[in-house]
């Protein structure tokens, strides 16, 4: 493989994974030699794929789950995200240097913010789960300053102990579970893996208004059971596959010195379901 440089996506189960389309079309448009393939790890061997990738020459990598908090600690050097999210979802490799950088938050604000045209600040924002997809995503959404960010679990002490994390953040954030919740949102997010097992978070309709719109962080060809039920209660309904586009684009940047056009993608990815 000599003049090209290979990445990859390292994940458990990791056969579904849409990266290698997407960066295949992001080289394409910049320009960019490079191969990028998937690299499925055993559960305990997640450090030893890395090492072993690098050795055959590999100069970055995505990490999907269950890895992102073995990929934290894995980087010796870590971004300013990826330090704030406590997860690691790219890795960057130079020399004797694995960097770290997470970039699910970027991605999700840009696909809400750019994409849905719907602005964070001053809204009242309700953030479903309290696993790694939901600390991945709190900072970018604390900087886009909502009014409130409420973050929500179905066990409440898991929820508490995230806002705890991120304590020395600013922003009007505060947890809860999800009895508790009685009012709308403008914006409502999912972050459970409930719809990985087309199940849905036991959350109140109440959550949602005419206006709100509710976002999966899931993607598929139809619409999650979240989302359906969203769209019962009057809401207007979005799912991840924005996010999955806008985080490669950063980890692209990231390798790549350069930021693809997201928008052309996410249309032939969407019509690839």
């Amino acid at each position: 493989m000599t003049g090209i440089d290979r990445y990859a996506v390292i994940g458990n189960p990791v056969a579904h994974s849409k990266s290698p389309e997407i960066h295949a079309w992001f080289a394409l448009q910049t320009r960019q030699n490079l191969q990028y393939e998937r690299l499925l790890a055993p559960l305990d061997g997640f450090a030893a794929i890395v090492r072993n990738f690098i050795s055959q020459g590999g100069r970055g990598a995505n990490v999907t789950v269950p890895f992102k908090l073995e990929a934290h600690a894995l980087a010796n050097v870590l971004t300013e995200r990826a330090r704030a999210a406590g997860a690691v979802n790219t890795l960057k490799f130079e020399a004797d240097v694995i960097e770290g950088d997470n970039t699910d938050g970027i991605g999700l604000v840009t696909d809400i913010v750019k994409n849905a045209g719907v602005p964070i600040a001053g809204k009242k924002v309700l953030l479903l789960g309290a696993g790694g997809a939901a600390r991945g995503v709190v900072v970018p959404l604390l900087l886009e300053k909502p009014a409130e960010l409420v973050i929500a679990n179905r066990t409440q002490s898991r929820a508490i102990e995230l806002v705890r994390q991120f304590s020395n953040t600013e922003g009007n954030f505060h947890a809860s579970d999800f009895a508790a919740l009685a009012s709308p949102f403008d914006i409502v997010i999912n972050a459970t893996s409930a719809s990985l097992s087309a199940d849905m978070p036991d959350i109140p309709g109440a959550v949602f208004g005419r206006n709100t719109l509710a976002y999966d962080m899931m993607y598929g060809k139809q619409a999650t059971v979240f989302m359906q039920f969203a769209a019962q209660c009057g809401a207007v309904t979005r799912d991840g596959l924005g996010m999955l586009v806008e985080q490669a684009a950063e980890s692209f940047l990231f390798w790549r010195g350069v930021r693809p056009d997201t928008a052309a993608v996410l249309a032939q990815l969407r019509q690839s379901l």
